[in-house]
């Protein structure tokens, strides 16, 4: 039997315009983050040198000018006054955090697992599987535990899970055993998992229904700018981590110290991340459950 459903717009169709200035201001802000974090990071550049700090202080500028014309704009092209719900700024800031951890975390595994264990790419992708598979398994489990114990509940031992996992990963070296790479790996996914979702999902929470699409797209921008941003901060701290190390090693041609090298700066970079963790859960202990009045979009928090 054919069936024919209907569906019905929830909310208001607009067609708002793109301020072409805030695009500019926006593409620099970030993109000057992104490109001085990551040039720290590439060969002898390091955190001193002009254009690193040419790029960052031009992405500062640019997004300080991004903020200020959002904020004074009737049709904003980024509507910043969604971040005044104290629930959804908590949320999209340890969402920010989640991503960076990820995505950081998920650019050095693979390359420890095949630069320094020497593991083929399908035997290091094989080693990361089982932890996001059971990450993808618990999605819905944590999902049920968010509308029955409220965020907290979840958030912050999901964080103290997730620094303390990077607490052991920094301590890795070319004896760590392949299990303990994928039972680490495994509780890592488990404890970003149990951040991220329910820190997103209680943040939109407290918007109302006409925000719920700007929420969204401050989100979904800002895991896209966390994701270059941890990554480039990883690269960073490691980089400097292998110089270090080869300055202090009595023959740095030897091969056997380029390896060791690689791992003391993949540890730093994992350490780093840590610290990230760390904010994040200081920021967690003030997550507050939003109770949805109505599908409208009233709602209240506390």
């Amino acid at each position: 039997m054919l069936r024919c459903y209907i569906y019905k717009n929830v909310a208001p169709i607009t067609k708002p315009r793109i301020d072409m200035y805030s695009l500019v201001l926006s593409t620099i802000g970030f993109g000057g983050l992104v490109y001085g974090i990551s040039t720290a990071g590439e060969g002898d550049h390091g955190w001193g040198n002009p254009v690193v700090i040419v790029s960052l202080i031009a992405g500062v500028v640019a997004l300080i000018l991004f903020v200020i014309r959002q904020l004074n704009m009737k049709e904003p092209l980024m509507n910043l006054r969604t971040l005044k719900n104290p629930m959804f700024a908590i949320g999209t800031v340890l969402v920010f955090i989640c991503m960076s951890v990820d995505l950081a975390a998920m650019f050095i595994l693979p390359m420890f697992l095949i630069r320094v264990l020497e593991l083929s790419a399908l035997t290091a992708g094989l080693t990361l599987l089982p932890g996001s598979i059971i990450s993808a398994v618990l999605s819905p489990v944590v999902g049920s535990l968010f509308d029955k114990f409220g965020p907290k509940f979840l958030v912050v031992p999901g964080l103290i899970m997730t620094a303390a996992t990077l607490w052991f990963y920094s301590d890795i070296t070319v004896a760590s055993s392949i299990a303990l790479i994928v039972v680490l790996h495994t509780c890592l996914m488990v404890g970003i998992i149990m951040v991220w979702m329910p820190a997103q999902t209680n943040g939109l929470n407290q918007l109302p229904a006409e925000m719920y699409p700007d929420g969204t797209a401050i989100m979904n921008t800002l895991q896209q700018i966390a994701g270059a941003i941890g990554i480039a901060m990883a690269v960073s701290v490691m980089t400097s981590g292998v110089g270090e190390f080869m300055n202090n090693v009595a023959d740095p041609s030897n091969p056997a110290n380029a390896t060791l090298a690689l791992t003391a700066g993949m540890q730093n970079a994992l350490f780093f991340t840590m610290f990230v963790a760390l904010a994040g859960l200081v920021l967690g202990v003030f997550v507050r459950r939003v109770k949805v009045q109505q599908w409208s979009g009233d709602s209240d928090w506390s």
